[in-house]
């Protein structure tokens, strides 16, 4: 076990330094001047100059690299080019926005969806099933900004039942239990946003495990011995799927960041997402490279949570050497 896990952190480590490589050329390759959007047309060459010497531009690639490599290692991600401001500061003023805004999205998901699986797969060839089964389908065949904006056109703009765009109201309410509520109100529409296009895939991947586990001889035999249906479904057959759950549940957190782009651009929230977008689309290299570096890290430490949980889970997973198994 030992042995496996100094291989996966090498490889995580391998891996990072790819996500550092690729991120740091691939800006430099997009089209257009990196400090087109800090540089006044009214400024002397001196000045641009200066400028240039600030941001580390005028350096070779390769000293870039290692600057850049530096930074992102310790955090210090330098200055926005569009902001003025330091990178970080962006990103910690965002950072709960989204982790509020796709972390009870992704809980809520997955909830609803494996209570819904589990119902569907016990209620096989029924109205239940077929209902569980469409809706699961259609929850994720329309395009996620199309639905966000139909939500946001009915319930933010015909029926105002929720606000139509920001993170907080202007001029934000006085009092800390005012200001919960209105967090909560403006939160609210992009979460259900997101839960109705997430939960129909959890609902059909759960539903599929359950019908194959409920085949099982051990369940039969649990049948037979008389076990009460609750322990059977959730002692037996649901603690049989918690393993490959767990597993997906883990490897979805990097994708539902990459979805905060289109959720916060929508909704016009103050998260990462949304300052991502506007760092690519505004030629901001370090804000961008910033941001891309920790969802590259989001990515590699949830497969490392991933194999630690699969085998706390499932007590027949054993990682030991080859030929001593």
């Amino acid at each position: 076990m030992k042995n496996y896990w100094i291989k996966r952190i090498a490889s995580a480590f391998l891996v990072l330094g790819v996500v550092l490589i690729l991120n740091f050329l691939l800006f430099r390759m997009m089209p257009g001047d990196p400090v087109s959007s800090i540089i006044d047309p009214r400024f002397s060459p001196e000045a641009k100059e200066q400028l240039r010497k600030i941001y580390g531009l005028d350096l070779s690639l390769s000293r870039q690299f290692i600057l850049y490599a530096k930074q992102m290692i310790t955090f210090r991600f330098g200055i926005s080019f569009l902001t003025q401001r330091p990178i970080w500061e962006e990103l910690s003023s965002r950072i709960p926005n989204t982790v509020a805004l796709l972390g009870s999205a992704l809980i809520l998901s997955a909830i609803i969806g494996t209570l819904l699986g589990i119902k569907a797969a016990l209620n096989r060839g029924t109205v239940i099933e077929k209902i569980v089964l469409w809706g699961g389908a259609v929850s994720f065949s329309f395009p996620s900004f199309f639905v966000q904006l139909i939500l946001l056109m009915c319930f933010g703009y015909l029926f105002p039942i929720f606000p139509l765009r920001g993170t907080i109201s202007i001029p934000p309410p006085t009092g800390a239990m005012a200001a919960v509520a209105d967090y909560i109100w403006h939160m609210s529409l992009p979460v259900i946003s997101l839960v109705l296009l997430g939960f129909g895939g959890w609902a059909l991947y759960v539903r599929n495990l359950m019908v194959k586990v409920l085949g099982e001889d051990f369940i039969l035999m649990a049948k037979a011995k008389g076990l009460p249906s609750h322990n059977i479904i959730w002692g037996h057959a649901f603690r049989t799927i918690l393993p490959p759950v767990i597993t997906i549940f883990l490897l979805a957190l990097p994708g539902i960041v990459s979805g905060a782009v289109i959720t916060e651009t929508v909704f016009s929230l103050h998260g990462v997402g949304r300052f991502l977008l506007e760092s690519v689309t505004g030629h901001d290299y370090p804000a961008a490279g910033a941001a891309f570096y920790l969802l590259a890290l989001l990515t590699i430490m949830s497969n490392l949570i991933a194999d630690l949980a699969y085998g706390f889970v499932d007590p027949r997973v054993r990682f030991e050497r080859r030929g001593k198994r």
